[in-house]
Order: structure tokens, then sequence, then C-alpha cells
């Protein structure tokens, strides 16, 4: 009679074995551990997923305000290097309907509605004070459905670049020509701190912005912790200004 193999009586012999994973099936415990191993790979999905979807929406935002960017370029161009100009009342003014002046550069020639998409951030989340719910700008009427704002505010006091000669900004590469509207506030749509809240302001809230030298890029925009940010030039440091100087 041949001999049975060694590796087929150590099993026999284990299975056989009091207290052996064979008689003692699936525990509790196997199932609880599974359970935690399953649960922390989930979050880690969900969250290298989140974080894919957050980046692909602040991509398409750079690119949009490129175009819009380039757009308000083109229209100086054609007007003797003479940036946009509105008459600031009633609000909003020339924070959004610049982009009438301009959209056609953008290859945009239709009546003002939500199809004009490369005017809409992504992660527009409008604003509004209350508890009223907010309507994103992108979606809003009244602010010309466009997420962006330009820094046309031509009020007393205000540092801006409405109707100016590009040639008499003397620092392009740091005047702010076009930007998300939160770069006014500050508040931040793409990295915010404040969840989807839109308050309180912070300082060093990051938005895209784009430059009369045509760049773009997502920068901190200083708060002082009174005053909208429009209101004035940052302090040292910082990679931008309203004014141009």
């Amino acid at each position: 009679m041949p001999r049975p193999l060694p590796g087929i009586v150590w099993c026999r012999r284990l299975a056989c074995a009091p207290g052996s994973a064979s008689r003692r099936g699936f525990t509790r415990t196997d199932l609880l551990v599974i359970l935690a191993v399953v649960s922390v790979l989930a979050v880690i999905f969900l969250t290298a997923r989140e974080r894919s979807v957050s980046q692909g929406r602040q991509a398409q935002c750079v690119v949009n305000l490129q175009q819009v960017n380039r757009a308000i370029l083109q229209y100086a161009n054609d007007h003797g290097q003479r940036l946009p100009l509105l008459d600031p009342s009633p609000a909003p003014g020339g924070w959004w309907w610049y982009k009438e002046l301009v959209k056609g550069y953008a290859g945009l020639r239709d009546a003002p509605s939500t199809n004009e998409v490369v005017f809409a951030c992504p992660d527009d989340r409008g604003y509004a004070d209350g508890p009223a719910k907010p309507t994103p700008f992108c979606r809003s009427e009244r602010h010309d459905y466009t997420s962006y704002v330009f820094n046309g505010v031509n009020l007393p006091g205000v540092p801006h670049l409405a109707g100016r000669l590009l040639s008499s900004v003397n620092r392009p590469a740091l005047a702010l020509l076009v930007m998300e509207w939160t770069a006014h506030a500050p508040l931040s749509w793409h990295r915010s701190r404040t969840g989807r809240a839109n308050t309180p302001f912070y300082n060093d809230a990051e938005s895209v912005v784009g430059f009369a030298d045509g760049h773009v890029a997502l920068v901190p925009i200083y708060y002082d912790g009174l005053n909208a940010a429009y209101t004035r030039d940052p302090a040292p440091g910082y990679d931008y200004t309203y004014s141009g100087e």
C-alpha cells in the first residue's frame, strides 16, 4: 500500500486537531476585522475620488477664466488699448456687465443665459446674507450669468482698472483683470475653510484670478478683517494688486 504524502498527513492532522480553524469556522472577530478593513479602504477611495473631482472642477475654472481674461485683452486691443468702462450704478454695474462687451471675443453672440458656460465656475455657490439659499452667480440673471467679475468697480477711493489703457498699468503681471467673485470678499470656492458657508470672510482665501499680462493663477487674497478685499490693495508680500501700481 503506497504511503501518503507528508503534506496530506499534515493536513489531516491539522483538520482533526482540537481548536483548529476548520472546526472553529468563520468567527465574529474575523468579520469585524474584514469590515474594518473594508471601511478604511472605502474612506480612502472616496477621499481620493472627491479630491480628483474637486481638482477637475478647479482646472475647468482655470480654463474658463483664461478664455475670459483673453477676451478682455482682445477687447482692449480693438479699442485703442482701453479696458472696459461701465457705469457702476445701478449695481452690480461693471462688476458683471462687462461680459456683454467682451463675450463676442469668446465666440458668444446670443442673449445672456446659463448656456454661456465659459463664464461659469463649476464650484460657484453664489452668495446671500441671512438664511436664504444663495443662487450661483452663473445662474443668476441679476449677475448676468457669470461667476467672474471684472476689476472695474470705479467707485470713489476703490482701486480698479476700468477704462484704463493697458500701457498705463505699471505692473501687468500683478494687476488683477478678472477674477472669481470670491476675490472681492474674500472667500474660496475651491479650498474653502468655511465649507459651503459664505461667512465669515477670512484672510488668505484662495481664488482663481486673471492678470493684465494674460496669465491665470490660484492666489491667496488679503483681508484686513474689516474691509472687503477689493476696496484696497493688499499688504506687502502678496502677488497681486487691484490698482496695477
